[in-house]
C-alpha cells in the first residue's frame, strides 16, 4: 500500500528533528511551534535567555553581522567552526520556536567549517570573500545528498544529485551552507504553510504572518539563527518576508544572480515563457546585501549560469549615479492605483517623504525627492501579471499534489484551482503586453515623460530618477492567511527592475488612527484591503515594523544597493523616533 501524504510528512519531520542535538532542545513547554492562538507571542529574545547559547554564541550571532563576521574571519580574528556552531546552534532554537527549517545538515557544515580553518591555518589566506561565512538558503535550492521538496510530500525523499547554480558559486567562494527553509505549497502563497514541513510562525508575534514565499529565510534571520540568507522572488517572495520580518530584502534584475539548478515545481523552460523568477539576499542591513551581491558578481556568475550577464560588480559601478556632486534623485509613489494604502501607509509615505526632503546628509549625498503618478499604469501591471503567471492553469501542481492525495493550504484552497493552460497566441499577446508595459514605464524615470509632478524644479545634473520609492504593501503586517495583494511588489517582476525592502519605523499606537476615504472601493481588491482596517482589532499591527520598497533602473542593482544605503541613513530620524535603532 502506498504511503499517504501524512505518512511521508510524518518521516520527514522525524527526519529533521533527528539532526537537531539533544543539548540543543528546548523544554516543550517553552515554544509554540506550528501553533498559533489569539493572543500574540514575541519569541525573539529565547535563544538569548534559554541558556543553550555560551556568551560568545550570544556575541557571535548578536553583535556581529555578516561583513563584520567575514572580516573576522578572513583575518584569523574568528574560526569559522565557532561561528558556524553559533549560528546552528540558533537555528536550532529558532526551528523549535517558529517552524522555519526544513533541510538541517549541522554536521556537514561544522565538518566544512574545520576543513576552512585547517586550509587556512595553514594557507593564511581565505578561500574567498565569504570564507568561513554560514549562509542560509531558501528550500527550492538544491543541494547534493539532501532533498529540495519545497513541501510537497511527493518531492519527499529524492535527494539532489547536483548542487543549484548558486550552491556551486557560494560554495567557491567560501561559504558555508549549514540549513534550508521553509516555504508555502506551490510557492505562490504568501504564507509559509505546506503539509510536510507545517506552518513558519513569525518571531516577533506569532498572530502576524513571516510571509511567503521565503518565509523561512526571513523568520530564521528574524531570530539571529542566520546572518545572511538567501531567498528567490517572482512576484514579491523576498520582499514579503523581509517587511514581514523588519529586514532588508533584495530583489535583483534578472541576470545578476545565478538562479539555475532550483526546484520550482515547473516543467523545464516555463519560466521562459513567463516572468522569470531571481534570487537575492535577506539580511538585517543593506551592507550585508551589498557585501553578498559583490561576492556574486565578483565570483563570474556567467560561469554557473547562462542568463547571468557577464558583468562584474566592479563593472556595475558605471551604472551608479555619474557624479558625486549630483544629488540622489528619488521619485515619491503614493499609489499604485489598483488599491488604495490604507492610512498608517500612507502616513509613512508622507513621513518618508519630508524626511528626505529636509536631510541634513554630507552633500555628496544630497537627496531630491520627485512626486511620481503611476497610478494609470498599477491595475493594467496586476492584470497582465496574473495573466502571465496563470499561463499554465495551475495543471502542474496540481499533478504534483494530486500523487499523494494532499489537499491545498489554506490560503491558497480558495484561491487556486486547475484552469485551461492558455493558447499559444494569448501566452505571445500577454508577453506583448509586457513589453508595452515595460517600454511605457520608461518614461517614468525621466522629465517630461508625463509621470512627475508638474512643479518640480531640477537644480542640477541629469533630468531623470535614481530611485522610486513606493509601499511594499498597501497594508501593514497582516494576520496569518490575510495578505492582501501583490501589486506593488510583483509590478517590479513583471517590469524586471531591483528592487529591495527598507525598514523605517515601529507601527505606534498612534498609527491606529485614520479612517478610509469615503465612497466604495475601487474593486475586490480595493475591499478586501479595507476589511483589514475595519474589520481588525488595529492594535494587533502595533510594535510590527513598516517599510518602504525601493526601485533602481533595470540592471541597476549595485545603484540599487548603495541609493538604500544613503536612503537608510536619511531615514534614521524616523527610526530613531519609534524606538527602532537598528543600524541600516
Amino acid at each position: 500500500m502506498p504511503e499517504t501524504w501524512q505518512d511521508i510528512a510524518a518521516r520527514k519531520q522525524k527526519q529533521r528533528a533527528d539532526q537537531i542535538p539533544k543539548a540543543w532542545l528546548l523544554p516543550s513547554s517553552s515554544h509554540p511551534t506550528g501553533t498559533t492562538d489569539s493572543s500574540s507571542g514575541n519569541v525573539l529574545d529565547v535563544p538569548r535567555k534559554c541558556g543553550i547559547l555560551t556568551s560568545e554564541e550570544i556575541h557571535i550571532t548578536e553583535d556581529l553581522d555578516a561583513t563584520a563576521l567575514v572580516a573576522g574571519l578572513a583575518t584569523g580574528k574568528l574560526k569559522s567552526v565557532d561561528v558556524v556552531t553559533a549560528f546552528c546552534k540558533r537555528a536550532a532554537i529558532a526551528q523549535q520556536l517558529v517552524n522555519c527549517l526544513t533541510e538541517v545538515f549541522f554536521e556537514d557544515a561544522v565538518a566544512r567549517a574545520k576543513q576552512l580553518d585547517e586550509q587556512f591555518r595553514e594557507t593564511r589566506k581565505p578561500v574567498g570573500p565569504l570564507h568561513g561565512l554560514p549562509i542560509s538558503i531558501k528550500d527550492s535550492f538544491k543541494v547534493k545528498g539532501y532533498d529540495a521538496s519545497v513541501g510537497v510530500a511527493g518531492f519527499c525523499f529524492k535527494p539532489a544529485t547536483t548542487n543549484s547554480a548558486l550552491v556551486e558559486l557560494l560554495l567557491e567562494q567560501g561559504a558555508v551552507l549549514y540549513c534550508k527553509t521553509n516555504v508555502p505549497l506551490t510557492m505562490m502563497a504568501l504564507d509559509s504553510h505546506n503539509n510536510v514541513f507545517g506552518r513558519t510562525l513569525n518571531p516577533a508575534n506569532t498572530v502576524l504572518t513571516a510571509g511567503g514565499s521565503s518565509g523561512g529565510e526571513g523568520a530564521l534571520i528574524a531570530m539571529r539563527g542566520s546572518p545572511l540568507g538567501i531567498g528567490t522572488d517572482v512576484g514579491g517572495s523576498i520582499r514579503i518576508p523581509a517587511m514581514c520580518n523588519g529586514l532588508v530584502g533584495v530583489k535583483p534584475s534578472h541576470g545578476r544572480v545565478p538562479y539555475a539548478g532550483q526546484e520550482g515545481g515547473a516543467l523545464a523552460g516555463s519560466s521562459k515563457l513567463g516572468v522569470e523568477s531571481t534570487a537575492g539576499p535577506i539580511a538585517r542591513n543593506v551592507r550585508d546585501c551589498e557585501m553578498l551581491l559583490r561576492a556574486i558578481g565578483e565570483g563570474r556568475p556567467w560561469l554557473f549560469d547562462p542568463d547571468v550577464l557577464p558583468q562584474s560588480w566592479e563593472q556595475q559601478a558605471r551604472l551608479t549615479r555619474p557624479s558625486r556632486g549630483q544629488p540622489l534623485r528619488v521619485g515619491i509613489v503614493r499609489t499604485e492605483g489598483h488599491v488604495t494604502p490604507l492610512p498608517p501607509i500612507q502616513r509613512l509615505l508622507d513621513e518618508v517623504a519630508r524626511t528626505l526632503q529636509s536631510s541634513t546628509l554630507p552633500s555628496q549625498e544630497a537627496i531630491e525627492v520627485v512626486d511620481v503618478d503611476i497610478s494609470r499604469l498599477g491595475p493594467q501591471l496586476l492584470k497582465v501579471f496574473n495573466g502571465i503567471m496563470s499561463i499554465d492553469g495551475a495543471n502542474t501542481w496540481f499533478d504534483h499534489i494530486e500523487t499523494t492525495g494532499e489537499p491545498l493550504s489554506p490560503w491558497l484552497a480558495s484561491r487556486l484551482r486547475r484552469r485551461p493552460q492558455k493558447a499559444l497566441d494569448e501566452v505571445r499577446k500577454l508577453q506583448a503586453q509586457k513589453l508595452e508595459l515595460q517600454t511605457e514605464f520608461q518614461k517614468v524615470w525621466k522629465e517630461g515623460g508625463g509621470y512627475w509632478a508638474k512643479d518640480v524644479e531640477i537644480t542640477c545634473g541629469d533630468r531623470t530618477l535614481d530611485a522610486i520609492i513606493c509601499p511594499v504593501a498597501p497594508h501593514p503586517v497582516p494576520p496569518i492567511d490575510r495578505w492582501n495583494t501583490t501589486n506593488y511588489t510583483s509590478a517590479f517582476n513583471l517590469l524586471d527592475l531591483p528592487a529591495g525592502v527598507l525598514p523605517v519605523r515601529t507601527f505606534l499606537e498612534s498609527d491606529t488612527k485614520g479612517e478610509l476615504p469615503k465612497g466604495d472601493p475601487l474593486n475586490g481588491w480595493d475591499k478586501i484591503n479595507q476589511g483589514l482596517w475595519n474589520d481588525i482589532d488595529r492594535k494587533v499591527y502595533v510594535g510590527s515594523v513598516m517599510s518602504v520598497l525601493v526601485v533602481a533602473p533595470k540592471l541597476m542593482d549595485r545603484r540599487l544597493v548603495e541609493s538604500m544605503a544613503v536612503l537608510g541613513k536619511a531615514l534614521a530620524p524616523l527610526r530613531e523616533g519609534s524606538g527602532r535603532a537598528s543600524k541600516l
